[in-house]
């Protein structure tokens, strides 16, 4: 098969070097790619947001399969416009894409099909929505999400309303987050135990892979603003396969009921004291959890995009390591705000020759010198598998010590909450 493979991060770095596995693949196109994928795959100079252009190389270069990445051309109808030229593509249309699109149209559709989340309101006005914070009987903490797809980044969590009043301001006037804070959802805040769960969706055929963890704020100890994820461990003790049924019969399911949905749904959950709330639905392989779930995965992942998009996805049964994996996100000093690029890095070969350890790129570009430089905010995913946790946390911090690039920054706590197992 020729396969092509929409996205730059660490996520489609993952999905290709596991399709580069399979003897069913004979050639990998990477739009646009990174110096990671370079590796792998071809690398084709064409962004994630050029449908036309990636449709007119799909086409002139007789790919069998397109793998989407990133939501932004999900969002953008990018597999409406493939599917209607009769190409084969992994994804949802732009319908079921709006489930990601819009965080108000997602919580609709919670409250519609009975799944449960945290309470909330919805707003187009900045006055309104402060009016409405104003009115509370009392004060409590709130989020703040900004409606449109920002990066990982539109989600403010406040401690209380005086701060919400000003992720408002934040949001919908100052617009931080551009036009995806046109509108905004305000919601309680819950407590407990966050968990990703991935499904490959087919009709109503749901295939669950292996859940994880993320670590969302930028700083140890969960301090700071949301990123796009610093971190990852999978599996996750916590989240057993009778939680995992239940996301499955109560959530996923009732989704799948009232949208039309091929590809992935992510599953952002609250685990609390009454149970899984989900917290957001994106409708693509999360980033880093593709990093953690997919080294675990000993079926042929080829096989699993094949029977979604073909209407066969009850035919797969897959198998998963009992390795433990974590990924350390290595990002830019000053992410998740203004950071520089262009800075070079070195030493990842070194970092890759640590046993158990693959080094996937992110924000990553390759000079013709073989030079590797940055041009992003998350850089690296430094992802460590072995027999335990301590083990797998130990590797990968190992690696990502001989990594250097002016600024470097990570955390420094991932995975410690499942240490010693």
């Amino acid at each position: 098969m020729r396969v092509l493979v929409i996205g730059s991060g660490g996520r489609e770095h993952a999905i290709i070097w596991k399709l580069a596995q399979s003897t069913k693949v004979k050639k990998i196109y990477a739009a646009p790619g990174n110096a990671g994928t370079a590796a792998l795959a071809t690398n084709i100079d064409i962004a994630v947001t050029e449908i036309d252009a990636l449709l007119e190389f799909a086409r002139n270069e007789n790919i069998d399969m397109t793998i989407v990445g990133p939501e932004d051309p999900l969002i953008s109808g990018i597999t409406d416009k493939f599917s209607s030229n009769g190409l084969k593509v992994f994804g949802p249309n732009q319908a079921a894409a709006q489930l990601e699109g819009s965080k108000a149209f997602a919580k609709e559709m919670m409250t519609k099909a009975n799944i449960k989340t945290a309470p909330y309101a919805i707003f187009d006005d900045a006055n309104k929505a402060t009016d409405y914070l104003m009115s509370q009987p009392y004060d409590k903490p709130q989020v703040i999400k900004a409606d449109g797809p920002a990066k990982g980044k539109g989600v403010l969590i406040c401690k209380d309303r005086t701060e919400a009043i000003s992720a408002v301001k934040q949001t919908m006037i100052d617009k931080e987050f551009g036009s995806a804070g046109d509108k905004i959802v305000i919601e309680d805040c819950i407590n407990g135990s966050e968990v990703s769960l991935l499904a490959v969706c087919s009709g109503q055929d749901i295939l669950t892979l292996e859940p994880s963890q993320d670590y969302k704020r930028i700083g140890d100890s969960d301090t700071g603003p949301n990123t796009g994820g610093m971190g990852n461990y999978s599996p996750v003790p916590h989240f057993d396969e009778e939680l995992i049924e239940y996301v499955k019969n109560n959530v996923i399911a009732p989704i799948l009921k009232s949208i039309d949905f091929v590809g992935v749904l992510f599953v952002g959950l609250m685990i609390t004291d009454d149970g899984p709330q989900v917290l957001e639905f994106n409708v693509r392989f999360g980033d880093p959890e593709t990093q953690v779930v997919l080294p675990r995965l000993e079926t042929d992942l080829i096989d699993i995009f094949i029977a979604a998009v073909d209407g066969n996805l009850r035919t797969i049964t897959p198998k998963w390591s009992s390795k433990k994996v974590v990924t350390v996100v290595m990002a830019a000093g000053g992410y998740p705000d203004k950071y520089d690029s262009g800075n070079e890095i070195t030493g990842i070969d070194y970092a890759n020759k640590v046993d158990g350890v693959i080094v996937f790129h992110a924000g990553t570009k390759l000079l013709n010198d073989n030079k590797i430089v940055t041009v992003g905010g998350r850089l690296l995913n430094v992802t460590a598998v072995a027999d335990t946790f301590d083990e797998a946390i130990s590797k990968s911090y190992e690696a990502v010590e001989k990594i250097n690039y002016q600024n470097k920054y990570y955390r420094t706590d991932i995975g410690n909450i499942v240490k010693s197992s």
